[in-house]
């Protein structure tokens, strides 16, 4: 295992930790002394139940390499599946610290096409799935913060390019990520207090779910640095577990190959206020005006 074991004694849960980005996390996590609850149910791309084990298969690679880990196979977006999937954590390894909300998956299509089912199905398994494991894990946080044990846990979640800028044929997609970001400031700032923090990625890497969406970029490379591998994502997840990121709360953070960014969020712009009510006809130069001197949007992907 790493020598550099910045999360030593640190409880993890990674969800969706069975293939890509989330298994590359737990493996991370692991590597910094961690022990990991390694959360996967195995489905398909779309969600669809395939009977594989993939959880299983991490564990057995970190166990491998001589860290200490478990698996679980629970739905995060169920309420009773969240819930044991935190008292997992707490019964096997005695607390929880860190939760890295990962799991997830597409169905991605046109707005005019999505159906109600694609986008219910997308809705749930993000930004439902982060709600239900943030909130049993809060729970259990706050009732050790009351009872007067220090507290000094961290949530990592998984936001999307997407999410931040929007991206074509990924509406459901984008939509849930945007929320994801939105819950992230909401949760820093209610969190804090019980001694926990909350931040938020918006990865980029080659994974089953962007395969088609980034296919221009998953060249992999014979030899030397691959931008695009899943690896690059982890060591900001695995800082932002450990107790040294302890200040650091409420931020989204863009990570692709070797570059982090810190990423600005909506914010008040430039404004004219006349201090009453204004008519509609009025309101066309206004607007213009606005436009002329705010600084353009980021362009949506794929448009």
């Amino acid at each position: 295992m790493d020598t550099e074991q910045i999360c030593a004694g640190r409880t993890v849960i990674v969800t969706g930790a069975g293939r890509g980005i989330g298994r590359a996390h737990a493996l991370a996590f692991a590597a910094a002394g961690a022990k990991v609850v390694v959360n996967d149910l195995g489905s398909a791309l779309d969600g669809a139940a395939t009977g594989e084990t993939p959880a299983e298969q991490v564990v057995a690679e970190i166990e491998a390499l001589g860290g200490s880990a478990v698996a679980n196979g629970d739905d995060v977006a169920d309420w009773q599946g969240g819930q044991r999937l935190i008292q997992q954590a707490i019964d096997t390894f005695g607390g929880l610290d860190v939760l890295v909300n990962n799991a997830g998956f597409v169905r991605d299509r046109m707005l005019v096409n999505l159906g109600e089912d694609e986008w219910d199905a997308v809705i749930r398994v993000h930004l439902k799935g982060h709600f239900v494991t943030m909130r049993h894990a809060i729970e259990y946080w706050r009732g050790e913060s009351k009872a007067g044990r220090p507290v000094d846990a961290r949530i990592i979640n998984t936001s999307s390019g997407a999410g931040l800028q929007g991206s074509v044929g990924q509406g459901n997609y984008g939509a849930a990520k945007a929320g994801i970001a939105g819950l992230t400031l909401t949760a820093s700032a209610e969190f804090g207090r019980y001694g926990v923090t909350v931040n938020s990625i918006a990865p980029a890497a080659r994974t089953r779910m962007t395969e088609t969406v980034f296919a221009d970029t998953m060249a992999r490379p014979e030899d030397g640095f691959d931008a695009m591998a899943p690896e690059n994502i982890s060591p900001l997840v695995v800082w932002l577990g450990s107790a040294q990121s302890a200040a650091v709360t409420g931020r989204m953070f863009e990570v692709e190959g070797g570059k982090v960014a810190l990423a600005d969020g909506w914010r008040h712009g430039v404004a004219v206020d006349r201090g009453a009510r204004w008519s509609p006809a009025e309101l066309g130069p206004v607007v213009a005006d606005l436009i002329a001197k705010g600084m353009p949007p980021e362009p949506v992907y794929g448009a």
